[in-house]
């Protein structure tokens, strides 16, 4: 390569490139800080004097942590999470090309309702949510908190928006040669919106992993928390044990990290396609 076309390094891009790892430091610090006070001792994380470094080591806080049920905790929220994130990509990505590309009565009415609905608070229908949860005789049960969140109108416009994108033809082409409305959605619809749900994937997992406002109101006995409301019920009982309490923020953050890990490139992907449609 010639150094004619070696990208320079520019006082413009030395200071972003500064910028942005200064900020990258500022928000990946929180997380170093919770990962490193879950193992340090009670001595460590309560001196006066703060220890970046964790000298000393130490599972125990680990150890307390799930001598309560926090096991059935994190396997609670980790199934309402993937449930939900998997009935949410699919029904909602059937819903958005349902509307971008089938002309039936009423499209655009139902489509403007949807938009209404991204802009209700979930607090508004708190009151028709526990009644009807209760009707269905599922209150109490974790699909009291799953079937509100597949509901989401914001994961059916997204898919609309992908779905806007799928070129006419392709889809004519698949009736002439005999495709199904099933075949049709699942072997090219799919594919071509695969960035977009990768990006709801995301969105909806977080969602419905940090929803603690419907988990707290749906789920009551021990056996049904989530591991947002264990660490609550932690910091309640033992407020002073810091390191417990960090020890059940890093489990709770994991599963997190590891789907944004997967679902990165569909992430990116979907939101640089958003920016071009744009």
């Amino acid at each position: 390569m010639n150094s004619s076309t070696t990208k320079k390094l520019t006082p413009y891009k030395l200071m972003s490139y500064i910028i942005l790892a200064v900020l990258t430091i500022f928000l990946v610090f929180p997380l170093y800080w919770i990962f490193t006070g879950s193992v340090k001792n009670a001595k460590d994380i309560n001196s006066p004097t703060p220890q970046w470094f964790p000298t000393n080591p130490t599972m125990e806080n680990y150890s307390k942590l799930f001598e309560n049920p926090a096991w059935l905790w994190l396997w609670n929220t980790i199934f309402i999470a993937v449930v939900a994130m998997i009935i949410t990509c699919i029904t909602a990505s059937m819903a958005g090309y349902v509307l971008a590309k089938k002309n039936f009565y009423g499209r655009t009415f139902l489509f403007s309702m949807i938009i209404c609905a991204m802009a209700l608070p979930k607090q508004v229908i708190l009151i028709p949510l526990l009644k009807e949860m209760a009707a269905l005789k599922i209150y109490d049960n974790l699909w009291a908190v799953i079937l509100p969140t597949v509901g989401w109108p914001f994961g059916v416009f997204l898919m609309k928006q992908f779905s806007e994108g799928i070129p006419g033809e392709m889809l004519e082409a698949a009736r002439i040669d005999g495709a199904g409305e099933i075949r049709t959605f699942a072997q090219i619809v799919m594919p071509m919106v695969k960035p977009g749900v990768g990006a709801l994937a995301i969105f909806t997992f977080i969602t419905a992993w940090n929803d603690y406002f419907l988990q707290l109101i749906m789920l009551n006995k021990n056996t049904s928390l989530t591991i947002s409301l264990g660490i609550a019920n932690l910091q309640a009982e033992m407020a002073t044990d810091f390191g417990l309490i960090m020890a059940g923020a890093a489990v709770a953050a994991i599963p997190i990290l590891t789907v944004f890990l997967i679902f990165q490139k569909y992430f990116t992907q979907g939101i640089t396609m958003g920016a071009v449609k744009g």
